[in-house]
């Protein structure tokens, strides 16, 4: 969770729908989620959440960009990626509770709404559909990563290496 917030609102099942959760949702679902995510203003340079922290949250940018930042000792912060609206933060977390492996802080003005795993299973009995729906959403991010990752880790491997006549 965020460690201080400037707000805290309502989200409707239209941002809902617009998220990368929504994908696949009925309107009707869409109104479900709704009601069971909370949503949360940071402002600029605020922590969603630190490295080391561990929650089951799942975070889903709405408004604004965040930074993935990791320690690299002494104090200083290493930015590793950029988020933008749309953008899910926290699935492995959300999944099994692993602690974050990087922290996230908000680069302006930002907002996210957050799922927890105790409210997305509690939709289980009611809509079983919505929680394996937004599950698949989950793992096509966590795919769509891995897939971007090692796609670098071979350009870089072959940037060490000087394979392939590439550079």
């Amino acid at each position: 969770m965020a460690e201080s917030t400037t707000s805290e609102f309502i989200i409707s099942p239209e941002v809902i729908k617009a998220s990368p959760l929504g994908l696949e949702l009925s309107d009707a679902q869409c109104r479900r989620l709704a009601r069971v995510v909370s949503a949360s203003g940071l402002r600029q340079g605020e922590l969603l959440f630190e490295e080391g922290h561990r929650d089951d949250s799942l975070h889903v940018v709405t408004r604004g960009n965040f930074e993935v930042v990791k320690e690299a000792g002494g104090g200083d912060m290493v930015s590793l990626q950029v988020l933008h609206e749309g953008d899910m933060i926290g699935q492995m977390g959300f999944i099994d509770g692993v602690e974050h492996s990087a922290g996230v802080r908000a680069l302006n003005n930002s907002e996210v709404f957050t799922l927890s795993r105790q409210d997305m299973e509690a939709l289980l009995p009611e809509d079983p559909q919505l929680v394996y729906k937004v599950m698949r959403a989950i793992v096509r991010t966590i795919h769509t990563i891995l897939r971007r990752m090692n796609i670098q880790y071979v350009e870089m491997t072959n940037y060490i290496a000087k394979d392939h006549g590439r550079y």
